[in-house]
């Protein structure tokens, strides 16, 4: 083409690829107005028109929209800024379906009822912050106002679900099953006691907070207890209960005398919901870590062999 040479419409629409009636469209918009007009009102084209108009041509196949593509005409956006806020847009995108397809796998694999087949639907709708509010607005009206062990709190506040971009019809599962959990008014009532428990403690002077060590020695004892057979009820499981016993006295800087069963048992009761447990363990296999092994069967054997115990 000879830059000073301008073209009809028809010409235009073989030069670029679009059709006769888009380039109208595209001049009585605004977007690509034609370079002047012949004496007998024909739209005429130079080689500028034709530059935008290709360009135009290209953004509109990679789905952005009009406006933004008025305003790298303009000169107000650069294409590499409308390229990188699209790119950002189709990740976001491209995620939402991978979950809808794997919602649709897990609808696949199992029936679900109409309850979780909401909560599905609902699961694919929210964003990612969204999603993060459901745990924080359990969070806060099961801890918020009480004087928890703040190192506990602080790990369930940072420890939030985050399904990856591909995840599997399990991780779905158990984010279907996590909402309904969070959303129990029974459960929140159970882990609100928790918290108060625990305010009540510290009220008390304890500033122990976390537990590992004593958790994991609980762990092996009874764990291998139960392995044994061991009943709680038996002569043999009696030095691990005062083994236990003791280790639970220096922890929490108590004596080992006749109120520290009742004191132990109550704790034990507070913290012993199974639902706490699991809620830790749909947040492993949403976030794709490693599942924590259930510790209700080592607890219930210890509460029993405390009560068994004159």
């Amino acid at each position: 083409m000879d830059g000073d040479t301008l073209y009809p419409i028809g010409m235009m629409a073989e030069r670029t690829g679009l059709s006769v009636k888009t380039i109208r469209f595209y001049a009585d918009t605004g977007v690509v107005s034609p370079t002047a007009h012949s004496p007998a009102g024909y739209r005429l084209y130079d080689d500028d028109a034709l530059v935008r108009l290709q360009l135009v041509r290209t953004l509109r196949e990679l789905g952005i929209d009009l406006p933004a593509i008025r305003h790298v005409l303009e000169r107000t956006l650069s294409v590499s800024e409308v390229a990188a806020a699209h790119a950002e847009a189709l990740e976001f995108q491209i995620s939402t379906l991978r979950v809808r397809r794997t919602v649709l796998r897990a609808i696949a694999e199992r029936g679900p009822t109409p309850e979780e087949m909401e909560l599905m639907h609902k699961l694919v709708e929210l964003s990612d912050a969204e999603k993060r509010r459901l745990i924080s607005d359990f969070v806060e009206e099961t801890f918020g106002g009480t004087d928890a062990d703040p190192e506990f709190v602080e790990l369930i506040r940072s420890a939030v679900p985050q399904l990856p971009d591909d995840p599997e019809p399990a991780q779905v599962r158990a984010w279907v099953e996590l909402a309904e959990l969070t959303r129990d008014p029974d459960f929140r009532a159970s882990v609100r006691r928790m918290a108060e428990y625990q305010a009540a403690q510290r009220a008390e002077g304890d500033t122990t907070g976390l537990h590992h060590e004593l958790t994991e020695l609980v762990r092996d004892r009874v764990g291998r207890a139960l392995a044994s057979g061991i009943a709680p009820d038996s002569v043999a499981a009696e030095p691990i209960v005062e083994e236990l016993r003791s280790a639970y006295a220096a922890t929490f800087d108590r004596a080992d005398d006749a109120e520290l069963p009742g004191w132990l048992l109550a704790r034990l009761e507070v913290a012993g919901d199974p639902r706490a447990e699991r809620y830790w363990q749909l947040l492993a296999v949403i976030n794709g870590w490693p599942v924590p092994p259930t510790l209700v069967p080592v607890f219930d054997w210890l509460g029993a062999a405390l009560r068994a115990k004159p």
